[in-house]
């Protein structure tokens, strides 16, 4: 059974992010009985994943600094701090960091399951560009195009 969780600024337990700044697991799918993982990513300026879908997870993304650009299905849009985005499972998205600086996101993701994701990577010994596509088979993400720095430069 699900125990209620409290999380001050700061708490969390980190992981090594495929982006190379931070992630913080705000909770868990094994703190959530499955039903959530949230963590909160922060995401160097220019960086973002390539196009994905998720086969099994809806996903949830709300910008607390900064500005990212979204791909979702074939439109472009771009938001700042206070936007909101949510993005149905099986729906392909790609994100990136256009600010200046650093933005920090806050991700929900349910039901849970892609903390395996991050726990995948974190294993790798040398994590390369293709690690994403390897690690993300294995959690029912399908890596169906290049980031959004390739395929649709600012």
């Amino acid at each position: 059974m699900a125990e209620p969780v409290f999380q001050r600024p700061g708490e969390g337990r980190a992981s090594d992010n495929p982006l190379g700044v931070e992630l913080v697991f705000k909770v868990r799918g094994e703190q959530t009985d499955g039903t959530l993982t949230a963590f909160e990513n922060l995401v160097a300026s220019g960086e973002g994943p390539p196009l994905h879908t998720h086969a099994n997870e809806d996903e949830a993304i709300y910008i607390l600094d900064g500005e990212v650009r979204f791909k979702l299905g074939d439109e472009i849009q771009t938001g700042a701090a206070g936007s909101y985005v949510f993005i149905p499972r099986g729906t392909p998205h790609a994100w990136q960091n256009v600010g200046g600086g650093p933005a920090r996101m806050l991700f929900h993701f349910t039901p849970s399951g892609m903390e395996r994701f991050f726990d995948g990577f974190a294993a790798l010994e040398a994590p390369g560009p293709a690690a994403f596509a390897t690690v993300g088979a294995e959690v029912g993400m399908d890596v169906v195009g290049p980031p959004l720095a390739q395929s649709d430069p600012v």
